[in-house]
């Protein structure tokens, strides 16, 4: 990662954008770099600055976020590039769509600058998030799938100690908490992390959560809080 992370504006209200640049860019840590109305310049500009993150409204003419999350993604060249879908709509289907697009968090428009530049810096750590409303959604759909079990490709591949990971992460542990409830280092918790991301194919912890729970693994009954995806 650059010394200042660099972030992508993507949303089709100047005036959005504006607020948005403006906080950004008062941070030590971070500046913009581009700035675009919708999502097929939202592609164009990823390929030409790679950022590392991108701030990505939902619905934007010519090709929406949720399009341009997906090529995003898909393009190895732009494996370093971590997009967070921020909008105004809070609704229901946008959220494991977005997740299973590539998106490394999920923050409504309404969420506090300070949240929004702590969001930043998690995700172009590498790490992923998605607020604890946004969650609470996105688990209660797939609690009501819970009745069809499926096992993503790789997933015969896990472990038994990998199997216990996922769960955990399904359930909201991030690495300390995972080296805690595991009596192992948080290195070793990170190190079992990448290999299940990389045997399921998932690029972020987010993917994650939602493999777990549509794997049976995890079940809403034993959530005691909201999972958080974290370093």
């Amino acid at each position: 990662m650059s010394e200042r992370i660099a972030v992508l504006l993507a949303d089709d209200q100047k005036l959005i954008r504006a607020g948005f640049s403006a906080l950004i860019n008062a941070e030590e840590d971070m500046q913009v770099v581009a700035e675009c109305g919708t999502g097929a310049e939202a592609l164009r500009l990823a390929r030409q600055h790679r950022p590392e993150v991108v701030l990505m409204d939902i619905r934007m003419p010519d090709g929406d976020g949720l399009a341009a999350t997906a090529k995003i993604s898909a393009e190895p060249a732009l494996a370093g590039t971590k997009v967070i879908i921020l909008t105004t709509f809070e609704l229901d289907e946008y959220i494991i769509e977005a997740v299973r697009a590539g998106a490394a968090g999920f923050l409504v428009k309404d969420t506090e600058p300070a949240e929004l530049l702590r969001a930043i810096r998690v995700v172009a750590e590498g790490d992923a998030l998605l607020s604890p409303s946004v969650t609470r959604k996105m688990l209660a759909q797939l609690a009501q799938r819970a009745h069809t079990v499926h096992l993503p490709p790789g997933f015969d591949a896990l472990t038994e100690r990998e199997r216990e990971v996922l769960s955990l992460v399904g359930e909201g542990c991030n690495n300390a908490e995972l080296a805690h409830r595991l009596f192992i280092t948080p290195l070793t918790a990170k190190t079992h992390v990448s290999r299940i991301m990389t045997k399921l194919g998932a690029r972020d912890r987010s993917q994650l959560v939602v493999l777990a729970y549509e794997s049976g693994l995890v079940q809403l009954g034993r959530l005691e809080r909201d999972p958080y995806s974290g370093s």
